[in-house]
């Protein structure tokens, strides 16, 4: 960001007097009242995931700014990639990215960089949060981590137990046969794939052996499968018992259907999870760049922490602590339900010291081509 925008943007100091303690949820807009403008609202181009700009989402801080979100969504970051890569410079204001593409955000001159000393680093849960594969060049910010959440078996619990969704084999299981789908991004499941093969240490760093085995592994898989799915076509087969196991995703879309009385569920097995992680960016000569670095700092805020793990497009961890707590203050229900407690077994932190958790990535030996070609021959057999 330039000297403009670091000066116009709430000091770290002050952003953590307005985000800390029991009254930050409400008081953080409140505060800022007073920087609204009378004007017509000012439009904010946001590009990202289902969900982001919806009024669950954005509604207070549309209204505390005078500002109107204009979402374009998209699924998957190669979808994103080529959206940015379509468009001129300064189209969108604010890009939420899954944190493997930060990188090739920063790398095609995509996105601008950042003041560290606008957020909350010191409040983050977890230290590989501080400093996120990815997200930093050359000891510049490019990108902040707002939310994530894990990957694992996603499943019907009226027709495979918690014992047998321990482990990703269960997708071979005869019960499922025709009734294992998959979510259509290739990125989840071969980084599964590449788990139950044993490259626990580098799923997505495969040598040339390695990644036969796992196109050899997955393709074993297919007569297994009914479907490939959208993020809407996923919900709706979980839902109607279209599908009976998921591959390629978590509780981010079970959470929503559990809470709405489906006997569906997430686990992280015995081979371990993968982590998808977003990421706001302000996009590359954005005219408006100060009130996009405050809706980022809003969103870590506990309050805006607490509404994106209550999204009603798909929940998520919170990564401060002030937001882990604020959550369990206003609706701890959420909070033991996904582990955001202390001492919980699935508590999230507790996954990833333990080694279950593995950060999603783009593949390191191979083009991300490569394993799109082979998704598709896969979807195609």
């Amino acid at each position: 960001m330039s000297d403009k925008h670091k000066s116009e943007s709430i000091s770290r100091r002050d952003f953590v007097v307005l985000s800390g303690g029991v009254a930050s949820a409400m008081a953080f807009p409140a505060i800022l009242t007073s920087r609204k403008a009378l004007a017509d609202p000012t439009e904010l181009n946001l590009l990202a995931w289902y969900g982001h700009g919806e009024p669950d989402v954005v509604s207070e801080f549309e209204a505390t700014h005078n500002v109107k979100f204009k979402p374009k969504y998209y699924a998957g970051g190669d979808n994103m990639l080529a959206l940015i890569a379509q468009s001129p410079p300064g189209t969108y204001d604010i890009i939420l990215s899954d944190s493997e593409f930060v990188q090739q955000l920063n790398e095609a001159g995509f996105i601008e960089n950042l003041n560290p000393e606008d957020y909350p680093f010191d409040d983050f849960i977890h230290d590989d949060f501080r400093n996120f594969p990815g997200h930093w060049r050359d000891g510049n910010l490019y990108s902040v981590m707002v939310r994530f959440g894990h990957l694992g078996v996603a499943y019907n619990r009226n027709t495979i137990s918690e014992e047998e969704a321990s482990s990703y084999r269960c997708f071979w299981n005869s019960k499922l046969t025709g009734k294992v789908g998959h979510f259509d991004w290739h990125l989840p499941t071969l980084g599964m794939m590449s788990l139950y093969n044993g490259n626990s240490q580098s799923p997505f760093d495969l040598d040339g052996a390695a990644w036969d085995e796992v196109k050899k592994t997955t393709m074993s898989l297919r007569p297994q499968v009914g479907g490939f799915f959208d993020y809407g076509g996923t919900f709706n087969s979980l839902k109607n018992g279209e599908m009976l196991a998921m591959c390629g995703i978590g509780d981010w879309i079970t959470g929503v259907l559990e809470k709405d009385g489906a006997p569906v569920t997430s686990v992280v097995p015995e081979e371990g999870g993968i982590q998808w992680t977003e990421s706001y960016c302000i996009g590359k000569d954005s005219k408006r760049a100060d009130i996009a670095n405050r809706f980022i700092q809003y969103m870590l805020s506990p309050y805006g922490q607490v509404r994106s793990a209550e999204m009603a497009a798909y929940p998520a961890f919170c990564v401060t602590k002030a937001g882990q707590a604020e959550l369990r203050k206003v609706n701890m229900a959420e909070a033991e339900r996904t582990g955001q407690v202390p001492g919980a077994a699935n508590n999230p932190v507790t996954l990833i010291e333990e080694g279950r958790i593995h950060y999603r990535d783009i593949p390191r030996q191979q083009s991300l081509e490569d394993w799109n070609d082979f998704w598709s021959e896969y979807k195609n057999a």
